[in-house]
């Protein structure tokens, strides 16, 4: 089921430390996956747009969210800082517009990173 969220990913971890982030960012993927509640759409930025390109573990979990009718996209200017632009795997390049016009068109952002 759909949920008129917009859920911004800042990292391409969840919490301070990097070795259990990394397992804690999947496993809040595969959670979303499995309950189903999926976001409407979700915008990568910062380090985060690392598990959209490079990241082979959430990449596959992202893309069956996707297919599940989430929306996803991944910031261009951060793609372009980090050398990503040409290796986004799941969704499409976004926008900082398209953060701004979610605060307005959605009944609840999250950021999450």
């Amino acid at each position: 089921m759909e949920q008129n969220v917009f859920l911004v990913i800042s990292s391409d971890v969840m919490g301070k430390d990097e070795d259990i982030g990394r397992a804690v960012i999947k496993n809040f993927f595969e959670t979303v996956k499995a309950t189903k509640e999926i976001p409407h759409t979700i915008f990568f930025v910062n380090a985060g747009v690392k598990l959209t390109t490079v990241n082979e573990e959430t990449i596959a979990i992202l893309k069956d969210i996707a297919e599940l009718g989430t929306e996803m996209y991944s910031c261009g200017t951060c793609l372009k800082h980090y050398d990503l632009e040409d290796k986004i795997n799941v969704g499409n390049r976004g926008a900082s517009t398209q953060v701004v016009e979610a605060l307005n068109d959605f009944k609840k952002v999250v950021w999450v990173g």
